[in-house]
């Protein structure tokens, strides 16, 4: 419930503020710039989506059809031309033929020649020569013949092929780039079509903007933040004359002349204590009143005393004012969640001693996490090693090297961590060794509010609010509470344990076993409100000091 009430809370701030910034013509303007770009991209999608249908799409779907066209101009052509080469090897081998033949008659007539006029040759060995002679003379003709018929259809072939079949795949390649930049051609005209189709809505939309920049009323606006934060200050009255002379004993003659007195007793309006005491002033501090002159001393004279009055001023509406003041709970939670503004040490010196262990404390306790997870894979990755050293066919032990000598570099990076921190854990531990008893009666005696630990802890609900800053007040927000003449009542003192820069705004330098006075306790978020004796205010860590209250305020507490 609390959960959804804060979101309840932040959504109506923001539709307040939004419903505020409406009233400008500024931010009126804005949203109709807002709504015009809207309209805008509207067109602008309406391109994209024209473009991706009517001219990408296009081109994409016609590149993939000329694609195939082209290849199947491409495959014709090799056709052909395996073709050709098909009737080239015919007519060659033909050829080939027809000379081997040729040399084979050639050396048959050789050898019938020679037993023809040999003497010593038998007739029958006559008679096979020639028959012989015969047959491959026959042969070659046929081989002859053959190789005629494959010169010619060759010759028309390749006729074919450079005078027919080539010219018409050149011409059918022609006329699809031809028509491939037409088009193109067509998808330059769709391209720059679509733009224009929206030219027109989009010239509205730029006129809107510029007439919702012309209806920018810088004088309405100004009228409005001036009606939204006017202070409703009235200019202060003239200061009175303040005779100081009539205590002197005048003549009869000089009775006539005196410092003329305010009807009734009653003080001017003007110069009572301003209505605005809780107004902010613009330009610095609000203008001192003149203080009010004290009565008589009772040892003057009766006849001094009741011979004149001097000039009154309302006393008692100033005295309740400044109780109020007194008893008015102080304003400073709204501001107090602040972050604080130091700067992140590594060592966490920036912290209070107590914030500083703790966190310290818990860095250690994450570094030792990881350093048992890294064992954890050393010892795992060891045992992966021996298993593939005695079975090498589940794999290369070798490969597992370089993963544990990260690991062991990893665990050697973490015990240095450790070590570290561990030695800013106990140089804060020995600076507290001192202040375990005087802590441990502040557990006893100032308990830390319900959801909430000890204020040196600072831990709050809010995780993000850990480790809070002292109170930074806005510089004009509460001028009407610390710049009242008479400062807030002490309530008990405090000595400081340890030194303190105080280099946000809102705190306070102290020194080490310096005394300052508590005008305003820790509400639970680790800080005190403290002055000094030369009159300096601001807040403390209340882990910082050792606190002592006055008996007589606030239940008469005394804790450390």
């Amino acid at each position: 419930l609390e959960r959804y009430a804060k979101f309840v809370k932040e959504r109506l701030e923001i539709e307040q503020t939004y419903a505020k910034q409406l009233r400008f013509t500024s931010c009126l303007s804005f949203y109709s710039i807002l709504n015009e770009l809207n309209d805008y991209a509207g067109q602008r999608e309406v391109v994209a989506e024209e473009m991706g249908h009517k001219v990408y799409g296009e081109l994409m779907r016609y590149s993939q059809d000329l694609k195939g066209e082209r290849k199947h101009h491409l495959q014709e052509g090799r056709k052909a031309q395996q073709s050709l080469d098909q009737c080239w090897k015919h007519m060659d081998n033909s050829k080939k033929k027809f000379e081997r033949e040729c040399k084979e008659a050639e050396k048959s007539q050789l050898i019938y020649e020679r037993l023809d006029s040999d003497i010593n040759a038998t007739k029958s060995e006559v008679e096979k020569a020639k028959s012989q002679l015969y047959l491959r003379q026959h042969m070659a003709e046929e081989s002859k013949n053959e190789y005629a018929a494959q010169l010619q259809n060759f010759n028309s072939e390749q006729w074919k092929h450079f005078n027919v079949a080539i010219p018409q795949i050149f011409k059918n390649l022609q006329d699809m780039d031809g028509r491939r930049t037409v088009k193109l051609g067509e998808m330059y005209q769709s391209f720059a079509e679509v733009e224009q189709r929206v030219i027109p809505i989009i010239s509205k939309c730029l006129e809107g903007m510029v007439t919702a920049a012309k209806n920018v009323d810088e004088r309405r606006d100004s009228g409005i933040v001036v009606e939204s934060f006017k202070s409703g200050f009235e200019p202060p009255g003239d200061f009175p004359f303040e005779d100081f002379s009539q205590n002197i004993q005048r003549t009869g003659s000089d009775g006539t002349i005196g410092t003329p007195k305010t009807e009734g007793g009653k003080p001017d309006p003007k110069h009572a204590v301003s209505r605005t005491k809780n107004k902010l002033w613009l330009f610095g501090k609000k203008p001192k009143l003149p203080p009010s002159i004290p009565p008589p001393p009772p040892s003057l004279p009766r006849f001094l005393s009741g011979h004149f009055q001097p000039p009154k001023f309302s006393t008692e509406r100033i005295a309740n004012h400044l109780s109020k003041i007194r008893n008015a709970k102080s304003k400073i939670p709204s501001f107090r969640a602040v972050k604080r503004g130091a700067p992140t040490l590594e060592d966490l010196s920036h912290l209070p001693p107590e914030q500083r262990r703790k966190k310290l404390q818990q860095r250690i306790d994450e570094l030792n996490k990881e350093l048992q997870k890294e064992m954890d894979q050393r010892d795992a990755l060891n045992k992966m090693k021996d298993v593939y050293e005695k079975n090498p066919q589940m794999g290369d032990p070798g490969s597992l090297q370089p993963k544990i000598s990260e690991t062991i570099c990893n665990m050697e990076k973490l015990r240095s961590e450790i070590h570290k921190n561990e030695s800013w854990l106990a140089e804060v531990e020995g600076k507290h060794g001192s202040r375990s008893e005087r802590r441990a009666s502040a557990d006893v005696n100032h308990h830390a509010p319900h959801g909430r630990e000890s204020p040196e802890g600072s831990y709050t609900d809010d995780h993000s609010q850990e480790h809070r800053s002292p109170p930074q007040p806005d510089p004009h927000e509460f001028d009407y509470e610390f710049d009242d003449d008479d400062p807030l009542p002490a309530i008990g003192h405090c000595k400081a344990l340890y030194s303190f820069d105080g280099s946000n705004e809102g705190t306070l330098v102290m020194k080490e076993n310096e005394v300052l006075y508590i005008i305003e306790e820790d509400k639970g978020d680790g800080w005190t409100r403290v002055r000094k004796q030369g009159g300096e205010e601001g807040y403390v860590p209340t882990s910082y000091v050792e606190i002592s209250l006055e008996k007589n305020s606030k239940g008469a507490v005394t804790y450390i």
